[in-house]
């Protein structure tokens, strides 16, 4: 059954008080506003892989190297560079007037620091530290990357779009410790912060940063200029859908960045909006390896039995163009490395057997604690869905009910249930932390991360390194096989459904056809 819009105008009246008082002194200027997935609480961008702190992260500092619409690694901050012809000496030079919103220089010493904070959290970053990728700065402006053995995945890794971007920061902030979040917002994107007009749970503001240096490339993907056409950009957040729909129908907000599912149909029928798909995702389960009882693989076997794809992403009310029933990768259905590798007993469900894995694990009947965000639709009904395909094995399951903000800093303890810890949460992940043995979050963990779940097989970790390391096609392919066998064996995750993301905008809104991947609003204007 579909939502009902409840109340709209009274909805709008009570939103277009709290929008737009005090923002008449911007009448002149272009305010873009914005009702983002959910709520932010974490500011620093290499402290968790949550998508709103990652979008954070590209509205106020900047990369390297961005990734065009094609997936191919350009120049950001970079002006030049070069490689050794043994492929282990690499050598960059910045643009020319890069400056931080505090008013400094961005300087060699500044990236090298924020390079090494980002390799000791990402995949590729682990994988560079593991070729023997030392950084040093040639002067100001120069730096290089030293490698023991040549590393292919140089500009993928600095241009990496997500989970975890490259973005640099001043060394003195980059240089602190990673065990806690980074409070201080100092970056050199095409956006300030405006902490003194920040309201948890109501409204977060940026305005165009007066000194970034945009690259004269138009804008491909998140390549090219991100100078903004828009002067102010406000995150509303409206966690209820209907308050959210009711205030885009009511000219209130300019977008939202993700359509609840119930609603795609409607807005696609609006001749004022705009309605389009970003990225594909996956949702996903993760289950705690570092707790009983997911911590033996044969009771996370057991759920992967259970599980009902088509089952999952129905629920979620995606439309049929928008979903796929079922997908056998633990990749993206439809990508380069999609491969049906080892999935020939998961195509559909066998309780049998999942009941039989789960009794040879050793599961007692114990509660384990699942967390159920309150605040973002899609991944509550998710949730639901694979609480329900535990229940039906006999799993008893305690679902906790949080706001997404709150599940991920409680997802990041690594305590048992009694003192805060959890057992399993469902989320979803765009294409490009997806879609390859390294690139994927989970499958790109290897032994000793810090991911939530904190999934560990060194038959993964060494098939990772030859598949990172062949350089013959047919080879990578057989490694890229075996890699998701051995997937299909441990479950470092598990994928439980894929669809397409749907924002909307007022139809007033231009350039949305360069929207890609991740609200990356700069390329927008009205």
């Amino acid at each position: 059954m579909k939502k009902s819009i409840i109340a709209p105008l009274a909805i709008a009246m009570t939103i277009a008080g709290s929008l737009l008082g005090g923002h008449q002194a911007m009448a002149e200027g272009k305010t873009l506003r914005m009702v983002p997935y959910a709520d932010l609480k974490i500011l620093d961008p290499m402290f968790t892989t949550s998508y709103i702190t990652r979008n954070f992260g590209y509205m106020v500092y900047d990369t390297l190297f961005s990734m065009n619409a094609k997936g191919e690694p350009q120049p950001q901050m970079v002006d030049t560079w070069k490689k050794s012809d043994d492929g282990k000496t690499w050598t960059f030079t910045l643009r020319p007037g890069l400056k931080f919103s505090d008013g400094k220089p961005v300087t060699s010493a500044d990236c090298i620091a924020s390079l090494e904070r980002w390799q000791a959290r990402d995949n590729i970053g682990h994988a560079m530290t593991a070729a023997g990728g030392k950084w040093a700065a040639v002067d100001d402006n120069t730096f290089t990357l030293t490698l023991e053995r040549p590393f292919g995945l140089v500009l993928d890794g600095l241009a990496k779009a997500s989970s975890y971007p490259a973005f640099i920061m001043p060394e003195r902030l980059a240089s602190q410790p990673t065990s806690k979040p980074l409070n201080e917002v100092v970056g050199s994107g095409p956006y300030l912060f405006k902490r003194d007009e920040w309201a948890p749970g109501n409204k977060v503001v940026f305005v165009r940063n007066p000194d970034y240096v945009p690259r004269k490339e138009a804008p491909d993907g998140l390549a090219g200029s991100h100078e903004s056409h828009m002067d102010r950009v406000e995150w509303v957040i409206l966690p209820d859908a209907n308050s959210a729909i009711a205030a885009l129908k009511s000219k209130e907000v300019d977008m939202i960045e993700q359509v609840p599912p119930d609603f795609i149909a409607t807005l696609r029928e609006d001749k004022n909006l705009t309605t389009g798909t970003l990225n594909q995702q996956q949702v996903y389960l993760v289950m705690n390896h570092a707790l009983p009882p997911f911590d033996n693989e044969k009771a996370r076997q057991a759920v992967a039995h259970a599980i009902n794809q088509n089952d999952t992403t129905a629920a979620m009310g995606y439309p049929d163009d928008l979903r796929v029933k079922h997908c056998d990768t633990f990749f993206i259905c439809g990508s380069a490395n999609e491969t049906s590798a080892g999935s020939e007993s998961f195509k559909k469900p066998d309780l049998d057997l999942a009941k039989k894995l789960l009794a040879e694990s050793g599961y007692k009947g114990e509660k384990i604690a699942m967390m159920l965000p309150a605040d973002v639709g899609y991944l509550n009904t998710a949730t639901l869905v694979a609480a329900q395909a535990m229940q039906s094995i006999g799993i008893k399951v305690d679902l906790l009910s949080m706001d997404w903000s709150t599940l991920t800093a409680r997802r990041a303890k690594k305590v048992p249930v009694s003192e805060g810890g959890w057992n399993a949460f469902v989320s979803a992940a765009a294409q490009f932390n997806v879609d390859s043995p390294i690139t994927n979050t989970y499958l790109g963990a290897a032994c000793g991360n810090s991911l939530p779940g904190w999934p560990c097989d060194e038959k993964l970790d060494q098939l990772r390194s030859k598949w990172i390391a062949a350089t013959d096609s047919a080879e990578r392919k057989k490694l890229l096989d075996a890699f998701q066998v051995e997937a299909y064996r441990t479950i470092p995750n598990l994928p439980i459904g894929q669809y397409s993301t749907v924002y909307s905008t007022q139809k007033s809104i231009k350039n949305t056809d360069k929207l890609w991947g991740l609200p990356n609003v700069w390329v927008l204007d009205r």
